[in-house]
């Protein structure tokens, strides 16, 4: 536990309560931090503590800040968007710093990008600690929160929802998933929590009364870095989870963010939902995409970044198959940005194209994959929406496909687009 003989905390604030919380649990105990807001994204009254701003472009402005402040302690917390470098304002700092940066958002994957932050600020002197060091009570320990319990199906569902969330972790897929009746519903990807919660309400809208029930499933992905990437819920998820018609919320015990307690088990118990934190067994080595063999269709030469996309994307299928049946999943640059659990190609796409990587404004022409487990199921219509925003389509070859993926190749010539074939994953 952080005191004050161990020197100055500084905090750099994005959006949602959580940097409050940090910053007030250390005043408390005496420990005054240093708090950088960061220009749109911060939003929280942090009147009365000791705080200055910075725009994401301005590193050196930051860390000079944070030094001068006393700071030898770094705890990185609350929501931000994905930095869009077209638009944010730099100052020397970032121009000194911008080969590491260009080299992070080429990387591929949340969690590589994070430890490359963490790396870059512990060599400027500052120790980046995570938040459930700075305020430990704010960690979810086992039992339930409110006064609502877990019935049987919930208990099934949550366990497959853990059980899920562990075998993507190894591809740097998001942290939760919905799951109902036995299946699962929703998958988070790039979008975010509160988005996948968004896609359930809007389809269960569309959907007769009936359709209710099932668990938001939060963990920590296997190797994740705990420092900058806890998973954390709060009222706002209750909120969205009521409004999705889900019976409660699941998380893991001892790796999982608690904000607002007192207000997030008031509005459980009012809604009727449960919150439980769970222990989970530690999942065993990483998920990998390796084992498959990816070419494109007649033959010609597809760029490496592309064969490693669709490489992933089937990876990620394969991985779902025992508990998933999944129409398909877009990879972007090494980023997974959604995958397909019922809604359809169609609908997938629409999502992620909303959706870009760390420094880009949405998706550069001639990036990512749309990757499938068959080519039965693609339509042409399918094939037009991801020529106009990816650079191909990878399909895992099934027995009696070939004759529909000459028909595919031919449409993805027309639109200008590869067509690549993943081999060697049975059971996909």
């Amino acid at each position: 536990m952080p005191s004050s003989s161990e020197g100055r905390i500084g905090i750099l604030a994005g959006g949602g309560s959580l940097p409050l919380e940090i910053a007030r649990s250390l005043a408390a105990r005496g420990v005054a931090p240093f708090i950088v807001l960061i220009d749109g994204e911060a939003d929280g009254d942090f009147t009365g503590l000791d705080t200055t701003r910075a725009n994401w472009g301005q590193i050196g402005r930051m860390i000079r800040s944070l030094k001068q402040a006393g700071c030898t302690r770094l705890v990185l917390a609350g929501r931000v968007r994905r930095p869009d470098l077209a638009r944010i304002k730099p100052d020397l700092g970032l121009f000194r710093a911008l080969p590491t940066v260009l080299r992070l958002i080429s990387a591929g994957g949340d969690d590589r990008v994070l430890r490359g932050v963490i790396g870059y600020l512990e060599r400027h002197g500052l120790e980046v600690i995570g938040p459930g060091e700075a305020a430990p009570e704010l960690v979810a320990r086992a039992g339930s929160l409110g006064a609502v319990a877990p019935d049987a199906a919930a208990e099934v569902d949550i366990a497959l929802g853990l059980a899920v969330v562990g075998v993507l972790g190894g591809f740097d897929v998001g942290q939760a998933v919905v799951a109902c009746g036995g299946r699962v519903v929703a998958i988070e990807g790039a979008e975010g929590t509160d988005a996948m919660l968004s896609r359930v309400i809007a389809r269960r809208a569309s959907a007769s009364a009936a359709c209710s029930g099932g668990v938001l499933v939060k963990r920590a992905k296997p190797g994740q870095e705990l420092r900058v990437d806890l998973p954390a819920i709060g009222p706002a998820t209750v909120t969205r989870a009521s409004e999705a018609r889900l019976a409660g919320i699941a998380v893991e015990a001892g790796r999982t963010l608690l904000l607002e307690r007192r207000e997030m088990a008031a509005r459980a118990d009012a809604s009727g939902l449960f919150v439980i934190a769970c222990d989970v067994a530690p999942v065993g080595a990483a998920a990998r995409a390796a084992a498959a063999r990816v070419g494109a269709f007649d033959g010609a030469e597809l760029p490496a970044m592309l064969l490693r996309d669709a490489a992933k994307g089937v990876g990620v299928l394969a991985a779902l198959a025992p508990n998933v049946a999944s129409g398909g999943v877009v990879v972007v640059r090494g980023h997974v940005l959604g995958i397909e659990t019922g809604e359809g190609i169609a609908a997938l796409l629409r999502r992620a194209s909303g959706l870009r990587q760390w420094g880009s404004r949405r998706w550069r022409r001639r990036d990512g994959m749309l990757v499938l487990p068959d080519a039965l199921s693609l339509t042409d219509d399918d094939v037009a929406a991801a020529a106009a925003g990816l650079a191909g389509i990878a399909v895992v070859e099934q027995e009696g496909d070939r004759g529909r993926l000459a028909e595919l190749a031919a449409a993805a010539r027309g639109r200008g687009i590869a067509l690549a074939i993943a081999a060697g994953r049975g059971g996909v």
